[in-house]
C-alpha cells in the first residue's frame, strides 16, 4: 500500500494511492496515518479494504507529510562512506544517532526555510524508515519485523548552525521544515530491498546525489537494533538512514543553498519531492 495524508496543513486526512495513481479517502476508517494504525495489526486492517470502495479525491490536493503524530524523529549521521570521506569525518564504528525535532516534519512539497542568520543550508536525500512493531533492546534478525515501511526525507541541513556553533548536530537539523516526509509511506511488503533503493538529488536540475543503500556503512536491521538498545521504538516513530555523497558541504568549493533554488528528489519506488526554499518569516 501507498500510505498518505492529504490536506490543508493541521488538518490532513489519511488517504491511499490506488492502483491508478489516484487519492482515495480512508478518513471513514482510520483517523489518521500514525500510530496504532501503523502496527501490523493495524496494517493488515487497512488491507483488507478494497481501495475502489473508498471515496476519490478530487482534484489535486496538497500532501502533507506521510506520517502523522510522530513520537521520534531519529537519525543516522555518517552512514555512507563516501559522504564521510566528503565531510573530512572517519567512517564510524558504530551508528552516529542524532535527532530531528518533530516541529522540523512539514509535507513533501512545502516550501523549506532558510533560518535567520542562516549561511550554509544543505541538502540530504535519505531513506526513511517508519517504524510499526514497538520494541527495545530488538535483535538485528528480528530487526525488520518492526518496519511498518519506507518513505523518502529530505534531511536539510544547516551547516554553520551544526558545525560551528558548539554543541550538538542538532542546532543544525532540527529546524523548522528541515524535514520533509513522503509523499507517501510505502508498505514494507510493497517497498523495493531495503539494500537495493536508488537515492537522488537535483537542485535548479543539476544532479549532485546519487547513490544507492546498498552502499550503507550500517543496513537498517543494524540501525534498528542498535537505536533500540538507546530507547524503545513506537509505532510511528521515524528513522532517517543517512545520505550518500554530493551534498553541498562536500562540493569543492563547497555550495550551499540560496532563497529561490528549487530541489528535486526521490528514491525509487517511494516517490518523488520538490521544495523551494524561502525566507524564514
Amino acid at each position: 500500500m501507498k500510505l498518505l495524508r492529504y490536506g490543508a496543513r493541521g488538518a490532513e486526512k489519511p488517504g491511499l494511492l490506488d492502483a491508478d495513481g489516484r487519492i482515495r479517502d480512508l478518513s471513514g476508517h482510520i483517523d489518521d496515518i500514525a500510530g496504532a494504525g501503523l502496527t501490523p495489526e493495524g496494517l493488515d486492517q487497512l488491507r483488507a479494504i478494497d481501495p475502489t470502495s473508498l471515496p476519490l479525491v478530487e482534484g489535486e490536493p496538497r500532501l502533507g507529510a506521510c506520517v502523522g503524530r510522530i513520537g521520534k524523529f531519529v537519525c543516522i549521521g555518517l552512514n555512507y562512506t563516501d559522504h564521510a570521506a566528503e565531510s573530512g569525518m572517519p567512517v564510524p564504528e558504530e551508528p552516529v544517532i542524532f535527532n530531528k525535532w518533530t516541529s522540523a516534519v512539514v509535507g513533501p512539497n512545502d516550501d523549506v526555510e532558510m533560518p535567520r542568520g542562516a549561511t550554509k543550508l544543505d541538502w540530504e536525500i535519505e531513506l526513511g524508515v517508519v517504524i510499526g512493531k514497538p520494541g527495545r533492546y530488538i535483535a538485528r534478525e528480528d530487526a525488520l519485523d518492526h518496519v511498518a515501511g519506507y518513505c523518502v526525507i529530505n534531511d536539510m541541513s544547516e551547516r554553520s548552525f551544526q558545525l560551528d556553533r558548539g554543541g550538538t548536530w542538532d542546532k543544525g537539523k532540527g529546524c523548522d521544515t528541515f524535514g520533509p516526509l513522503g509523499p507517501w509511506l510505502v508498505t514494507a511488503d510493497e517497498a523495493p530491498p531495503h539494500n537495493a533503493m536508488h537515492l537522488w538529488l537535483e537542485v535548479d536540475g543539476h544532479r549532485y546525489q546519487d547513490g544507492n543503500t546498498a552502499n550503507m556503512i550500517f543496513d537498517i536491521p543494524t540501525i534498528i537494533a542498535s537505536i533500540s538498545q538507546y530507547m524503545s521504538l513506537q509505532p510511528g516513530d521515524v528513522i532517517s538512514t543517512g545520505t550518500p555523497a554530493g551534498v553541498g558541504l562536500g562540493q569543492k568549493p563547497p555550495k550551499y543553498l540560496s532563497v529561490g533554488q528549487v530541489m528535486r528528489l526521490g528514491v525509487d519506488g517511494l516517490g518523488e519531492q520538490r521544495q523551494t526554499v524561502v525566507a524564514a518569516g
